[in-house]
């Protein structure tokens, strides 16, 4: 008898225990419900949601205006490097390019060189740039994000790479 009351006494802390842990495991079921499709549901909000994003245009980068900032030149002749200040003014051609006329200072000296890009991706540009004071030609590749961008340069004169903001 001692062991039926041994369990009759330990019976209700049990399914009270099962009761405290089933509830926690609902709980948690529906909170994990509640912020992302789970079993029985169909996921079909968050799906469209999802599919809403990906399917809203993305906004057209535009080059147009005054943009300015730094960053180094590198040239081939001597090996030397020197930090630029650059100042550039891009005005649109057509859908996919733009005329770009820039002014850069050194340590040693000022440039001015002229550019035409085309759009050759999301957000990148690529073209060719040319500097009429010392007959210096070669590649501009761009890449925009946001009111930021990065310029690299390359020709058999030299490399620069800058950052310029709106």
């Amino acid at each position: 008898m001692l062991r039926y009351r041994t369990v009759a006494y330990a019976r209700p802390r049990l399914v009270s225990l099962a009761r405290a842990s089933a509830c926690a495991v609902l709980a948690t079921l529906l909170a994990a419900g509640l912020s992302a499709p789970g079993i029985g549901q169909t996921g079909d909000a968050a799906k469209a949601k999802t599919e809403a994003k990906a399917d809203a245009p993305k906004a057209e980068v535009n080059l147009e205006g005054s943009w300015s900032g730094g960053g180094e030149v590198a040239f081939s002749a001597t090996g030397s490097r020197e930090r630029a200040r650059c100042r550039a003014h891009y005005k649109r051609r057509s859908k996919d390019s733009y005329a770009m006329q820039a002014t850069c200072a050194t340590a040693s000296g000022k440039a001015a060189q002229t550019a035409t890009l085309t759009r050759v991706g999301e957000n990148r540009y690529r073209g060719n740039f040319h500097n009429s004071e010392y007959d210096i030609s070669g590649t501009i590749f761009v890449v925009v994000n946001g009111n930021s961008q990065s310029v690299r340069l390359t020709s058999s004169s030299g490399s620069a790479m800058f950052r310029l903001s709106r």
